[in-house]
């Protein structure tokens, strides 16, 4: 088997068969098929990468695209909160609904955008995981598996125990042998397409599942984290828990004939189909973003007197597009009822919806700019 072999286990009077996996690279084959997806793959990701330069704010476009990745890759987990649930959250919005574990969704954010940060002074490393774990886990469900470590017992997947589990993971004697040659071949100058090596160092490091807790959202984050590192993408635009989430079931599937039936291709094909498909609605949802602007900006400009205040609060809500009366307030400098009223011509020209229902402590949405991100219910 070229990605590794299972071996019979013993620990006091339980018996069972973990899966080590072989050290990289690995030998696969690249075929014609292979190869169109490849090269189709590249070309969109060279077209998402080009986005920067014509989307206005790209950081809040980004900023939009982190909170859905973050929201469907925690779902796959689990996770019930919702996309509107992390918006509500980050605008500080009281309201009961929220689930309860939307903290678990802005870690997500926050390891993002922390491990983002520290490649610009550190390559990615097993320190740099081992950091961003421990941003991941902080104070949510799993906090007490060890956040910052590598595990030092057997952990699996599926099923009650290990007996009858799915999937089980090397034993946690030969983890730091793995990591290291993980964290080897990020960085191994041999001639292999990025993307290629890329869906290889995902597939892997699942195999490997070197946390109790976690080991999906880490290897997920890994994908954008070393397209960035390795300067194929500019800006971190690239989040495929969407396709993966859509998906799910070929997903696991296809990760599990990568190590039961060695179908390295088979998975690298899928992991390619998933780049090409999420990079070219990324191109189009940035297409419509403009359209949308351009519109709605037109739209804000006709509104007379209040159109200065109007434009500042539009501006705004693409950071942070959840907004009550209070938060008018700060963000244009003004009192109720004019900031009650500036709201109502906005709704008026349908770029504010409330969404509460309620007579008090309303909510208002930039629905059209939410939309365009839409994430799919649980």
């Amino acid at each position: 088997m070229r990605t590794g072999n299972y071996v019979n286990q013993q620990k006091g009077e339980i018996r069972y068969r973990a899966f080590i996996p072989n050290e990289l690279p690995l030998d696969f084959v690249i075929d014609s098929e292979l190869q169109t997806l490849l090269s189709k793959a590249d070309q969109a990701l060279g077209r998402l990468d080009s986005i920067g330069e014509i989307v206005p704010d790209v950081d809040f476009f980004i900023l939009m695209y982190v909170r859905k990745e973050a929201t469907l890759s925690s779902q796959i987990e689990g996770t019930q909160a919702t996309f509107v649930d992390v918006l509500k959250a980050e605008a500080k919005v009281k309201d009961l609904e929220i689930h309860k574990d939307v903290d678990e969704i802005l870690n997500y954010i926050n390891a993002m955008n922390y491990g983002l940060e520290r490649l610009k002074d550190l390559p990615l490393s097993l320190r740099l995981i081992k950091e961003i774990h421990t941003k991941l886990l902080h104070g949510v469900r799993g906090e007490w598996k060890t956040p910052g470590d590598f595990r030092t017992s057997q952990n699996w997947v599926g099923g009650s125990s290990v007996r009858n589990a799915t999937f089980v993971p090397p034993p946690e004697s030969e983890l730091m042998r793995l990591m290291g040659n993980l964290e080897k071949y990020f960085h191994d100058i041999k001639p292999t397409p990025i993307l290629i090596k890329t869906g290889v160092i995902h597939a892997h490091f699942e195999t490997i599942h070197p946390f109790l807790d976690g080991n999906g959202r880490i290897g997920r984050l890994l994908i954008t984290f070393y397209l960035c590192q390795q300067n194929v993408l500019k800006q971190p635009l690239l989040y495929l828990s969407e396709f993966f989430k859509e998906y799910r079931q070929v997903y696991y599937d296809k990760l599990n004939a990568y190590r039961e039936n060695d179908d390295i291709e088979g998975w690298l094909k899928f992991y390619l189909e998933a780049v090409m498909v999420t990079a070219e609605k990324a191109v189009t949802t940035s297409r419509k973003i403009i359209k949308l602007r351009e519109e709605d900006t037109h739209k804000v400009a006709s509104l007379g007197r209040s159109s200065g205040r109007g434009i500042r609060l539009l501006n705004y809500l693409y950071k942070k597009p959840l907004i009550t009366i209070r938060g008018v307030e700060k963000v244009v400098g003004l009192k109720n009822p004019n900031a009650l009223n500036l709201v109502s011509k906005l709704e008026k020209i349908g770029i504010l919806k409330e969404i509460t229902g309620k007579s008090r402590n309303r909510i208002y949405s930039y629905d059209g700019y939410v939309k365009l991100f839409s994430v799919p219910e649980n």
